[in-house]
């Protein structure tokens, strides 16, 4: 099973979940308002791996940046949250 590090803590990463659900599933907080990327509150620095959009977010976003609640990733990943 792939690993979501989130600021330093590892958990695991079930791929059918988004980044923030996998974070939820593990009480995690995480600030967030929309769910479907369009008002960047979820906005984290992506360290290392890669994710997929089901539809590319409308919130600006560096290229070094990813919105929790609307991505997905089916490898190890690092995030910290800003």
């Amino acid at each position: 099973m792939p690993i979501l590090t989130y600021n330093g803590q590892q958990y695991p990463l079930h791929t059918e979940k988004t980044l923030l659900e996998n974070l939820e599933s593990q009480a995690v907080s995480v600030e967030f308002h929309c769910r479907e990327g369009h008002c960047g509150a979820c906005r984290s620095k992506l360290i290392s791996g890669k994710v997929t959009y089901s539809q590319f977010p409308m919130a600006y976003l560096r290229g070094d940046e990813v919105l929790l609640c609307c991505s997905k990733s089916e490898e190890n990943i690092t995030i910290d949250a800003p």
